[in-house]
């Protein structure tokens, strides 16, 4: 066995997201969803993914291209859940009269209908919650602060804060635990092939649940760049004020977009400062995950990603080595997180 690790950690590219009682991983235009059903039997569902907007260039323009990088995700993430609650909808029950009326009025396109309907009122949720709702909130405190430069941090503040409380809330629900024990499931897989270890069940029990690309980390930079541009909102329009934030919210994409694509590629100590409030965000919505969890998870990355040939381009690991019995060299004081 030939081993000649010259890194630490290593990007992969890939990314994903927790389904209902699954995992979805994504590499370059395929992604794949794994998902345990109800009789125990693990699903997988592999296809291509086409981009909002086809072609190269769009992607290499800087924070443009985080915009529709945005788009293409809760695109991508509402198409996941639908596949996966969809094993879970049939153990209910069979078609009933809403489905046959939406089937009829999206010309037989139900998945599709559904998926953009979904995303668009998730949208509008998102944007009353944690936009506007928090505008309203500080503007109580208006009467007794003159200053705008401080109504901007304290609108900002109460903005993080109803995040906080939002992902704690739902946390305490069960189905929502299960779903944050498969994000955990999900980035402990990230992280086992990334820190150059095979992608073994005990593996990824050995890895971090924590990962600088998590979307957790980039809504807290949505949340965290908002407050510096409208810092700069000036007007006494109270409906102008709300009208300038959300057109401001690609913007706001855009930069968190390319910060998070930063800290996703390089580790230093800026990248490391810069990262560290979504890691510690990353501690409620991730939640440590059983083994059957884990096996789901490595399904979905091995249905889209030779890890066996990522490791031996990047860390000089054997592909023909017994994987059960490898035992990675741990890097001094690494510590599981």
């Amino acid at each position: 066995m030939a081993r000649k690790k010259s890194k630490d950690r290593c990007y992969s590219g890939i990314g994903g997201q927790a389904v209902l009682e699954g995992v979805m991983m994504k590499n370059k235009n395929k992604y794949a969803v794994a998902v345990r059903k109800p009789d125990g039997t693990i699903t997988v569902n592999v296809q291509d993914f086409n981009d909002t907007i086809p072609g190269e260039t769009i992607k290499k323009i800087p924070f443009v291209r985080g915009v529709f990088n945005f788009i293409d995700s809760l695109r991508l993430g509402m198409k996941s859940l639908n596949f996966s609650a969809s094993f879970y909808e049939e153990e209910e029950g069979g078609e009933t009269g809403f489905d046959r009326f939406i089937d009829k009025i999206s010309g037989g396109n139900t998945e599709r209908f559904l998926s953009a309907v979904t995303t668009l009122i998730s949208i509008v949720l998102a944007v009353g919650i944690f936009i506007v709702f928090p505008y309203f909130v500080a503007d109580f405190f208006r009467s007794f602060v003159r200053n705008e430069s401080l109504m901007a941090v304290i609108e900002g503040a109460l903005r993080i804060i109803i995040f906080l409380l939002y992902v704690t809330i739902i946390g305490r629900m069960k189905d929502i635990r299960r779903l944050y024990q498969y994000h955990g499931a999900e980035h402990k897989c990230i992280n086992c092939i990334e820190r150059g270890r095979p992608l073994t069940v005990n593996n990824v029990k050995r890895s971090s649940r924590l990962h600088k690309r998590c979307g957790t980390s980039f809504i807290f930079l949505v949340l965290f760049v908002s407050i510096v541009l409208f810092f700069f909102i000036r007007t006494d329009n109270i409906w102008q004020r709300v009208l300038y934030r959300i057109l401001l919210l690609p913007v706001v994409a855009g930069i968190s977009y390319e910060i998070i694509r930063l800290a996703g590629r390089y580790d230093n100590i800026f990248v490391n400062i810069i990262s560290a409030p979504g890691m510690l965000i990353q501690r409620i919505t991730t939640k440590e995950p059983d083994e059957s969890m884990i096996e789901v998870a490595i399904t979905s990355v091995q249905a889209v990603f030779d890890w066996r040939q990522y490791l031996y381009e990047n860390f000089g690991i054997d592909a023909d080595i017994n994987y059960d019995d490898y035992e990675p060299e741990e890097k001094a004081g690494e510590a599981v997180q």
